[in-house]
Formats: C-alpha cells, sequence, structure tokens
C-alpha cells in the first residue's frame, strides 16, 4: 500500500472514529488517535488598533501555528483580519468569512482554528458556514495538554479544564443532543404523541459532564491534602525548594536536567512538560535543597486550566526560590516575562499568600527571583551585550552549549545558604 493511500485510509477511519464519538473532539479522541491526527488547518487572527499591533498579532499567529503542529496539525494558511470589534455572530464578519471559506476549499482544510476564544453561539455558526470544524486557541491548549498529561494529577486537572470549557459548549455538538426521549413510549419509531415528559439528550450529557467535573474536584482537593501534608514533611525535615517557572518552550526541562543530572523528557516543542517533576539540588548539613521543573506558561491561558492547575501552581507558590528563565532568542522577551508574571499574580492573589515575588517592581520580601536568560548560544555580540545592560542582575546561559551552568548553581546555591543563615 502505498503512503498515499495509506495515509487517506487512516484519515477515513479518523472521521469515522468523530462521527461515532459522543463528543468530537475534546474528551473522547484518546491518544492513540490523536496521535494519528491528519487535519489540515487554517489559522485565523483578528487584531485592531487600539490593542496590540500588526507585527504582535503576526507574532501570535507563529505562536498558534507552532502550537498546531505541537497537535500534529498540518498549517496550510493563515487569515489576518483588521476590525475594530468583532461581529457578534460570525466574529470576523460575513465577508471575511466569505474569503475564508473559498480559501478551506482551495486548500483542501478541514480544521479552522481561531487564535482568540469564540464563544458558543459564534463557534456554532462559523462551523455550520464552513461546514468544517472549528476550534478556538483554548481549545488547541487543551488538547496539547491532554496529550502530555502524564501523571494521574496531570490528566484529572486537564480533564476538568476540559469538561469546563465543554460544559457551555454542548448545545452545538451533536444533533441527537436536541431529541427527547420520554418512558417506555420515546422511541423515534412512535409516531406523534410520543414524546413524554422525558429529558432531552442535552441535559442528560450536562448533568453527566457536571457529576463528573465533581467528582474530578474532590479527588483534586483530596490531591492537595496529601501534597501539603508531604510539604509540611519536608520542612520539618529541612527541604527548601526552589521553582523553574518560564514561558514555554523557554528551556526549562533542560535547565533542570542541568542542575541535577535528572534526564526527564526534553522536546523542542510547546508545553512538552505539563506535570510537576521535583528533585534534589544539593544538601548543606541539616538542610536538602530540592528544585522543580512546573508547567509552561503562555500568552491568553485559558482561565479554566490555571484554575485547574492551581495546585500544581501552588508548587510556585511555597518555593523560596523562583527560577525565571526566558528565552533569549525570542521576539517578544518582555511580553514573555510578563506573561509569567501574570499568571503568578493572579494566582498569589487569588490565593492570598504573598510569599512569591515576580520581576523587581513587584518584588516582595520572604523569597527570591533570579532572572535567567537561556538559548544564548542562538544571539549575535550585539544583542546580548544589549540584554546583558538591560537586565545587568539576571544570569545569561545555554544550556544547550553549557555556558554559565555553573556560575547558576552558584548563585541558587548561595540564595539558599543565606536562608539557613536566617533560619538558625
Amino acid at each position: 500500500m502505498t503512503e498515499n493511500n495509506l495515509e487517506v485510509q487512516e484519515r477515513k477511519s479518523f472521521l469515522e472514529f468523530k462521527k461515532s464519538a459522543k463528543f468530537r473532539d475534546l474528551r473522547d479522541v484518546d491518544v492513540e488517535y490523536q496521535k494519528l491526527r491528519l487535519e489540515k488547518v487554517i489559522l485565523v487572527g483578528v487584531w485592531s488598533r487600539g490593542n496590540e499591533t500588526k507585527d504582535e498579532k503576526e507574532e501570535s499567529l507563529d505562536e498558534l501555528s507552532l502550537l498546531a503542529e505541537t497537535a500534529g496539525a498540518w498549517v496550510l494558511g493563515r487569515v489576518l483580519v483588521h476590525r475594530s470589534l468583532p461581529d457578534k455572530k460570525y466574529y470576523i464578519g460575513k465577508g471575511k468569512l466569505e474569503d475564508l471559506e473559498r480559501l478551506c476549499f482551495q486548500q483542501k482544510a478541514d480544521t479552522v482554528i481561531f487564535d482568540q476564544s469564540l464563544s458558543p453561539s459564534q463557534r456554532i455558526a462559523i462551523e455550520n458556514y464552513l461546514q468544517i470544524k472549528v476550534i478556538d486557541r483554548t481549545a488547541l491548549i487543551l488538547d496539547i495538554f491532554a496529550l502530555h498529561a502524564k501523571s494521574k494529577e496531570g490528566k484529572a486537572q486537564v480533564e476538568l479544564a476540559q469538561l469546563n470549557y465543554l460544559l457551555p459548549r454542548l448545545r452545538g455538538w451533536g444533533q441527537s443532543m436536541s431529541r427527547q426521549a420520554g418512558g417506555q413510549v420515546g422511541s423515534s419509531a412512535s409516531g406523534m404523541g410520543s414524546r413524554g415528559p422525558g429529558e432531552t439528550q442535552l441535559e442528560l450529557d450536562r448533568r453527566a459532564l457536571t457529576k463528573r467535573i465533581s467528582h474530578l474536584k474532590k479527588q483534586l482537593v483530596k490531591m492537595e491534602k496529601d501534597r501539603i501534608t508531604k510539604r509540611k514533611g519536608r520542612e520539618n525535615r529541612r527541604v527548601l525548594s526552589a521553582s523553574i517557572v518560564g514561558y514555554t518552550n523557554s528551556g526549562k526541562s533542560s535547565l533542570l536536567r542541568a542542575l541535577t543530572g535528572y534526564t526527564p523528557l526534553i522536546q523542542d516543542a510547546l508545553f512538552a512538560t505539563v506535570d510537576t517533576t521535583t528533585k534534589r539540588f544539593r544538601k548543606y548539613g541539616d538542610f536538602s535543597f530540592t528544585i522543580s521543573d512546573t508547567v509552561g506558561f503562555i500568552s491568553a491561558l485559558p482561565t479554566s486550566l490555571i484554575e485547574a492547575f492551581r495546585s500544581t501552581l501552588e508548587e510556585c507558590a511555597n518555593s523560596k526560590i523562583l527560577v525565571h528563565i526566558v528565552d533569549a532568542s525570542s521576539k517578544s522577551i518582555d511580553k514573555n516575562i510578563s506573561v509569567v508574571n501574570q499568571i503568578l499574580a493572579e494566582t498569589r492573589s487569588e490565593d492570598k499568600r504573598g510569599e512569591i515575588i515576580l520581576h523587581s517592581k513587584y518584588r516582595q520580601t520572604g523569597s527570591r527571583e533570579i532572572l535567567v536568560f537561556n538559548k544564548i548560544d542562538l544571539l549575535d555580540a550585539e544583542t546580548l551585550n544589549f540584554l546583558k545592560m538591560k537586565y545587568p542582575e539576571a544570569a545569561f546561559i545555554s544550556v544547550k552549549d553549557n555556558i554559565g551552568i555553573k556560575e547558576l548553581k552558584t548563585v541558587i546555591f548561595e540564595e539558599f545558604l543565606a536562608m539557613t543563615q536566617s533560619i538558625y
């Protein structure tokens, strides 16, 4: 069988599976089928002069393209639309939607991904018009997290976020959800007068999802209690912790390997790491020092995902040191730093902890942030010198070429050492 015929056969099998699935893309498509995904996608972004520049939106679409490729899609093209305000029904307006329809037909695309979050009614309207699947940035990120979550807690967190996203969008996920069935006479063959006081399939599905959400929340609460108990045990054993935080694909897992010798999964992909990994950094007297690799952040991270991963983010909230790693080769360094700071601030303000610092202007007492610029091997001398002048207190490293790692280890150890002296 030729490669093209094999692709067609796999594609038909996948589409048949999706048709038979109760929920088309978020819950019932397991990892085996997601690995076979051969979707061909068109990206759509909307920008207005009041919110962001055209170049910033292009960068956002570049990031969306990487997200789509991480999910296994083939990006065929992109559409950038300028609007002062989104259209209430079609988001980009009917005229632009007609252009998008022609592009999808020409490129034989089967999925359209919007860079912005769509309301349930907008998604349904656009999908009905284009007659192909439509998802938004939030659904795409959730899909990637579902692929990469490995631990029991990570899977529960992702599923909770998925179900919270899916719950208000149930109405458009299948025609069967609008059909009623009333008791013994509620069959489709019973004819007129057979519609008893039964529940709609939509109501049954909503009840099932609500019950599952409640169950997952209870599971996560129990896991949180277990984690608090373990944390108190570490404190009693005089274990001080640091956490590596940063924008996705900035090199967090690679840095954990360089600092501890641990060999985690390392991929040049967005959200390759979802679960928290903690390893020993060093031991000094009665104290042990640990360092954790946490989930990466990204702009427009879904609120439901932040809520679901709150327990994971608590690892940051209880760390004495934050190693904030930044991709020095990124075109959006300041934006990436701001996104990480904002998400940490939202987590901390809701938890009312106030123990972690953000960046210099947000700095609080009781903890320490070490700003680290990675991938300096990709910079020219002029750019590197500019960053060093702009961030004089930061560390500059290249995990790939083992540049600055020894010095960074010394900085982290000295910070830990200062904390042990304050405890005594």
